[in-house]
């Protein structure tokens, strides 16, 4: 076989790559994920599908009876600190995992016996080098192996029978920051994760690793030169001047000052979807670093980018840059949601992004055109619009941190540096074909200070403050939206951030949790009218998940308050500015919740 290299891949040429140059050939579906992922009663992967859907075609329960639901059963993780993400279902088997030490537990679902559980070995000296909470996203399925992202970066696969170790492999340096705090994911024959630490100044990427054998095939880069970001100057695409056009030579270094790409951050730990007909990769990266934009003037791509990669050879085939020049960390992160509808009237295969910068934004998948950008939140305030012929949101001065200068502080930037959302899921319900969204309707100061880079310290150079949105005390909304608009059709509030992974169901309901530890049922054509609302043991960051077993179904939810906005309770941080300003942000919590780590499933009672 011959295989002719672009000049420009050439420094990078190894017998690796040429491996993955032909790796398109020899990559399979993998056929026990397929099969678990077509039974609806499963809920086999992180979203319930590939798309980032969240959404279940199971009905038992539905708007008319939701409001009887009882709990079945819990189970504590015996750890005290954020759950985040959710468990998988495959047949009579779930599968939980626990923020650090990431204890990984495989129960019974008809006796909730424990089958099997694994606890890593970690190095408690991981945690200080993690960025607010110590959580865990969840695991994966694949080839009868559970796939476990451990904080000290080490990806491990375990047989899905017994729990024993089949192999695993390094994904960074925890000493230098490189931590994992994602889910990893599984898309044929391949292992994605990524990587934490761009308050670090880790430089971020993402991997893909051989499913069978733990095996690095690809890594790309969110930064620095084209071969290590696996881009083709004049094929990988992205949206100027109103036409998507290629990229060009040395597109990342260019807009960077000097050397500060290689610790400039784009870290990718959220969420990756895939569409299989077009064999792509959807994700976005992260925040620059440092917090302090005078350090580091220019666009900073590829940082706060959606980054659309050929699964197989990790290829950018397009990217979109949501925030060139962040001032304000709002990673790019966030779920990357496909799903087919009309954008403006026409048929689109869409891909809808909710990004922490407060705008929704509507692409399409194929192209990386982009359609619509609209405030998902009305208190957004740092820009007024996207421009939608160039794609950069048009900024407002007074609350631009890099344009005022280093020691200034910028007050009442709307929304916090946690986004307008942050790593929570959104839902996508076809049925009604909105998007189900839970916000955060907070705001800050941010004074940006000087700060030097030491390898294995934080780099964030930033003092902020958080506080609820003018006009009221609520700090967050669960929203119904229209991304084919980009129009808000119903808003929900509630007292705090709402940071649960939404659900829909084919039952015509909705479900999230709130902080103070509701798990809320609503009814997905009027959100506003709630049919179900229980208080678990602690707050609720988890996500939403269902499945059905022996003709029954259920919903559960992990609580355990922590994440970013429950770092103070999880930490015992007490300073209103620590946690990056959210324990004065989110001082409250502590009068309506306490600490736990459990999972609760509820059902209908029986009849």
């Amino acid at each position: 076989m011959k295989i002719v290299v672009a000049p420009w891949l050439r420094p990078a040429l190894t017998m690796a790559t040429v491996c993955l140059l032909a790796a398109p050939v020899l990559a399979r579906a993998d056929a026990d994920l397929d099969k678990a992922l077509a039974n609806p009663n499963n809920w086999a992967m992180q979203a319930g599908d590939m798309q980032n859907h969240r959404y279940s075609p199971l009905k038992q329960i539905n708007k008319s009876n939701v409001g009887k639901m009882q709990v079945a059963w819990m189970f504590s993780t015996g750890v005290l600190r954020g759950h985040e993400g959710a468990p998988l279902v495959i047949g009579d088997t779930m599968y939980i995992v626990s923020p650090f030490p990431n204890k990984v537990f495989a129960l019974d679902v008809d006796t909730q016996k424990i089958k099997w559980r694994y606890e890593p070995k970690q190095d408690a000296a991981v945690i200080p080098q993690m960025c607010c909470d110590t959580v865990n996203r969840g695991l994966a399925f694949g080839g009868n192996k559970i796939f476990l992202q451990q904080a000290d970066s080490t990806l491990v696969a375990l047989d899905a029978n017994t729990g024993k170790v089949v192999w695993s492999v390094k994904n960074g340096d925890p000493k230098l920051g490189a931590v994992n705090t994602n889910a990893p994911h599984v898309f044929k024959d391949k292992v994605i994760t990524g990587i934490s630490g761009g308050e670090w100044g880790v430089r971020g990427y993402i991997t893909a690793y051989d499913m069978n054998t733990g095996k690095q095939v690809w890594r790309a880069y969110s930064t620095g030169p084209d071969q290590e970001m696996l881009m083709d100057p004049e094929k990988t695409m992205t949206w100027t001047d109103g036409a998507m056009k290629p990229v060009g030579a040395d597109s990342s270094i260019k807009s960077w000052e000097g050397d500060q790409w290689k610790i400039g951050g784009g870290t990718t730990w959220g969420w990756y979807s895939y569409d299989k007909n077009l064999n792509l990769l959807y994700y976005g990266s992260g925040n620059p670093s440092t917090w302090n934009p005078a350090q580091r003037k220019g666009d900073n791509k590829w940082s706060m980018t959606i980054f659309a990669r050929d699964l197989d050879t990790g290829m950018a085939k397009w990217v979109f840059q949501m925030t060139p020049w962040d001032q304000w960390d709002y990673d790019g992160v966030n779920e990357m949601i496909l799903a087919d509808i009309n954008v403006k009237g026409k048929p689109t295969k869409a891909l809808v992004h909710f990004d922490r910068n407060g705008f929704g934004y509507t692409l399409d998948r194929v192209t990386g055109a982009l359609l619509v950008a609209q405030k998902y939140d009305p208190a957004v305030n740092w820009a007024t619009n996207v421009d939608m012929k160039t794609g950069r949101p048009v900024v407002v001065k007074k609350y631009a941190p890099g344009e005022n200068g280093t020691d200034f502080n910028n007050k009442g930037i709307c929304p916090a540096a946690l986004g307008s959302k942050d790593e929570q899921p959104a839902s996508f319900d076809p049925q009604t074909k909105r998007f189900y969204v839970p916000t955060n309707h907070v705001c800050m100061d941010y004074e940006p200070f000087q700060i030097e880079y030491t390898a294995g310290q934080p780099y964030v150079g930033a003092t902020l403050s958080m506080f609820p949105a003018p006009g009221g005390n609520t700090m967050g909304n669960f929203i119904a939206w229209d991304a084919g608009t980009g129009k808000i059709v119903q808003s929900k509030p509630e007292k705090f951030s709402v940071w649960s992974g939404a659900l829909t169901t084919a039952g015509g309901i909705a479900c999230y949790g709130t902080l103070e530890g509701y798990l809320k049922c609503v009814d997905s054509n009027d959100i506003n009218k709630e049919l179900f609302k229980f208080k678990t043991p602690s707050g609720v960051i988890g996500n939403v998940f269902t499945y059905q077993h022996k003709g029954k179904q259920y919903i559960g939810v992990y609580s355990g308050i922590g994440g970013w906005a429950g770092i103070g309770m999880a930490a015992g941080l007490e300073k209103p500015q620590e946690g990056l300003g959210a324990v004065g942000g989110y001082h409250e919590l502590a009068d309506y919740t306490n600490l736990g780590g459990s999972l609760t499933v509820f059902a209908l009672p029986q009849t």
